[in-house]
């Protein structure tokens, strides 16, 4: 990720539009501000959602609140709860998804 020459900027993420992206299960919601080719968004999970595909995209994701689960491909599974973060290259360690029974709210750039 590069981030481009760009002024300072405040975004209240409220007033962002939201778009919603169904899952395998549940959905996300997601208000993102793009910076060049960098995406900037606050995603809500919803209780029981379930990503539908393995992602290789690069992330620095926080866990604002609620609880996730981030599963590799490989069989490893992260419990992220507020404060937790990860972060991976594109086409990193191994493909991930995310899923969660309570919903959780996450700080995403990509």
């Amino acid at each position: 990720m590069q981030l481009p020459a760009h002024a300072f900027t405040v975004t209240d993420g409220s007033a962002v539009p939201a778009t919603q992206h169904p899952g395998e299960t549940g959905h996300a919601t997601w208000r993102t501000v793009m910076m060049g080719d960098a995406r900037i968004r606050m995603v809500e999970y919803s209780p029981g959602y379930l990503a539908d595909h393995w992602c290789d995209r690069g992330h620095v994701l926080l866990v604002l609140a609620g609880e996730m689960i981030s599963e590799l491909r490989d069989g490893r599974e992260f419990v992220m709860k507020p404060g937790t973060s990860y972060h991976v290259s594109d086409f990193g360690d191994a493909p991930h998804r995310s899923r969660t029974a309570t919903g959780a709210t996450l700080f995403i750039v990509d």
